[in-house]
């Protein structure tokens, strides 16, 4: 049988039995994906096995208990670390800039973003976003223009002090 037909055939059933073993249809499907792609990995020697679909349900069982293990790894880690400090609520300067930055255009928020908080230069804005470096100068000046608009300064300078 080839492996096609064996994933046509079984793919349901593996599927049932993930979901039945995790009770959540994402890692459900995560565990079988995972156990399909190790079996094609391996198939001239799976599809020899007497029962390959039987190795498949081993492997989800395998990669199942893993991830209970993991999380009882990372429960047991979280509740023996001490708490976190506290983060202190944003300033009424960041709330402003935040709301502001969401009446811009997807574009322009990327580039202003991209620009002032990873320092990119407009080449490197340019590169990453696939645009020419004129469309990444315009996205910046008209993004400090919505800035200060939106921030009710009378000219795109006063934006530029916003950081």
């Amino acid at each position: 049988m080839d492996f096609d037909a064996f994933y046509r055939d079984t793919s349901r059933r593996l599927m049932r039995y993930a979901y039945g073993l995790t009770g959540d249809p994402g890692e459900a499907q995560d565990l079988v994906q995972e156990a399909y792609a190790r079996a094609w990995q391996r198939w001239r020697r799976v599809s020899a096995y007497e029962d390959p679909e039987a190795w498949l349900r081993l492997v989800v069982n395998r990669l199942s208990a893993d991830r209970w293990r993991r999380l009882f790894v990372r429960r047991h880690h979280a509740a023996s670390a001490p708490p976190a400090p506290a983060v202190p609520p944003p300033s009424d300067d960041v709330v402003l800039l935040v709301r502001a930055m969401r009446t811009l255009p997807a574009a322009h928020r990327r580039a202003l973003a991209l620009h002032y908080l990873l320092d990119r230069s407009v080449a490197e804005i340019a590169a990453e976003t696939g645009a020419s470096t004129g469309t990444v100068k315009s996205w910046l000046s008209r993004g400090r223009a919505g800035l200060a608009a939106a921030l009710g300064h009378d000219s795109p300078e006063g934006a530029r002090r916003v950081r």
